[in-house]
């Protein structure tokens, strides 16, 4: 088995943030990831999708240091600002912490700093209100707050939408499109809402141990591996939110400018 290497220093991958080359992780003795390469480049969004089990969080957590690959490489650009907002937290109910407090722990955050990540997730009223007493759209935000006030280079999401309805769905993936925006960092997430991937995403990889397809979500739909693990045709769920480029890709996927 070739030793992984995983390597905060020089980055070699073209300015990229992060570049996986032929990773594998084993986990309990069973192969979870294999041979798993592609970067993260500043600014764009990167959404993982896949089956259950098909190892997408594993991935998410050798990204974030959580886990060392077994093989392979990980590069991160030296110094990375990483942003983690996880699938979920537990919280004691019987507990009493407002928001602004659970945003100072396990450190002390400045409160100009506390206040600035609230504004940008879009919770800036729920400072002293009780975590105990946010919905679950509410209780989400709090967390984007929290990955926030790092101001990452990359911020990262492991389902973060799960447990809310379409349109809480929705407008957390719009707040996400803000925050790329406003703070130019680059977001990889993981996500079950298909329907919500083609307006979100720039790039979508499709994950089942392996890559089985990846690139522009147009791409993706229509690719066989992706249609032989969630269904397709025009009816499929990213054919929901079609729509036009004024670029074309190749069959190496990639982009080149048309007329419009």
């Amino acid at each position: 088995m070739t030793p992984a290497d995983t390597d905060s220093g020089d980055n070699d991958g073209g300015g990229n943030l992060v570049d996986l080359t032929g990773l594998g992780v084993r986990l309990g003795g069973a192969e979870v990831l294999q041979d798993i390469s592609f970067g993260i480049a500043p600014g764009e969004i990167v959404t993982v999708v896949g089956p259950n089990g098909s190892g997408k969080t594993t991935l998410l957590r050798v990204i974030i240091g959580a886990i060392a690959p077994d093989t392979g490489r990980i590069r991160r650009r030296p110094g990375l600002r990483v942003g983690y907002v996880p699938q979920r937290l537990h919280v004691d109910a019987t507990l009493p912490l407002t928001v602004r407090r659970f945003l100072g722990l396990p450190r002390r955050v400045g409160a100009e700093a506390a206040r600035e990540a609230l504004e940008q997730a879009g919770v800036a009223a729920l400072a002293e209100r009780q975590m105990s007493a946010l919905s679950g759209g509410q209780f989400q935000r709090v967390l984007l707050a929290r990955a926030l006030l790092e101001r990452p280079e990359l911020l990262i999401l492991d389902e973060a939408t799960q447990g809310l309805d379409q349109p809480g769905a929705a407008a957390f993936y719009l707040r996400i499109e803000e925050v790329r925006q406003r703070l130019g960092c680059a977001v990889l997430m993981v996500s079950h809402d298909l329907h919500v991937v083609m307006s979100a995403s720039d790039r979508v990889i499709c994950l089942n141990g392996h890559i089985c397809c990846e690139g522009a979500p147009d791409h993706v739909a229509s690719a066989p591996e992706y249609r032989a693990l969630f269904g397709g045709g025009t009816h499929g769920a990213l054919a929901l939110y079609r729509h036009h480029h004024n670029h074309a890709h190749d069959h190496d996927h990639e982009c080149h400018e048309t007329a419009e």
